[in-house]
């Protein structure tokens, strides 16, 4: 029974000392709860970095997203094109464009994921913005691939080449990065 009524004690000792704490400290003006919680609030959250430091890292994830969205690309849109993978009667057409469908969704997410940092960069949002309509238009050429279009690899390497000039006007070269296969069905 004793250790009950210690730690009750030493827990009405402890509230009395910050109730008396918290209105010792205050100064003549009235403050509410809801105020005291938002500024403990934006106490707690951590500060952003510092401009330089969000430019920096946008030109690097713009980098990462970019040349990930032109390896898919190459690897497994224009090369079975090239090769004539897409046509009828070819063999290991499916195969070709189920990876081809999953590497034109993926690439089409890089790129929205990679426009998306370039907005942390002015140049590079400046850049990319001609480029945002060709973007938008990417969603719908999986479905074109599978159909047999025969210009919709052409649009993939034209809008990627696009992009990869406008991150080189920007300071930031994109250079290829070839997703595995498991990265293609990650999306």
């Amino acid at each position: 029974m004793p250790v009950p009524i210690r730690r009750l004690f030493v827990a009405l000792t402890l509230c009395c000392a910050l109730m008396a704490g918290s209105t010792a400290c205050g100064s003549g003006d009235k403050t509410t709860t809801k105020e005291v919680s938002a500024v403990a609030a934006e106490a707690a959250t951590p500060s952003p970095s510092t401009s330089a430091e969000r430019q920096k890292f946008a030109k690097t994830r713009f980098v990462a997203n970019a040349g990930l969205a032109a390896g898919a690309t190459y690897q497994w849109i224009v090369k079975p094109w090239k090769a004539g993978k897409f046509k009828k009667g070819a063999k290991g057409r499916k195969t070709a464009l189920v990876k081809a469908g999953l590497a034109g969704a993926f690439a089409y997410n890089r790129l929205k994921a990679a426009q998306h940092n370039a907005q942390g960069d002015p140049q590079l949002a400046k850049a990319l913005a001609p480029l945002t309509a060709g973007i938008n238009s990417l969603k719908d050429l999986p479905s074109k691939l599978r159909k047999g279009d025969d210009k919709a690899p052409d649009t993939y390497d034209d809008l990627i080449n696009k992009v990869k000039e406008a991150g080189k006007s920007a300071g930031a070269p994109v250079k290829d990065q070839v997703p595995s296969a498991s990265e293609l069905s990650k999306g």
